[in-house]
């Protein structure tokens, strides 16, 4: 995953919850264009601890996995 699939994925789940850029980026202490640029995928440089910043307030986390293993019948459930 790049960081654009990462942005789309961040910009989901902010619409399915109903939570504006700006009231994200207040309430997690960022601006709201760092929030843009990581879901437009124009912010490569985004740090990871804004990132995880990002996904714990909207009640996710990223999980590691080797990257040649073959999905789990849970996995594919879930995308």
């Amino acid at each position: 995953m790049d960081f654009k699939e990462l942005g789309g994925q961040i910009t989901e789940l902010r619409a399915l919850k109903k939570i504006s850029q700006q009231h994200m980026a207040d309430a997690i202490g960022v601006s709201r264009a760092t929030i843009n640029g990581l879901e437009t995928g124009r912010a490569g440089d985004v740090g990871v601890r804004k990132v995880l910043k990002i996904l714990d307030y909207l009640g996710y986390e990223i999980r590691i996995r080797e990257k040649h293993r073959l999905p789990t019948l849970e996995e594919l459930i879930s995308d």
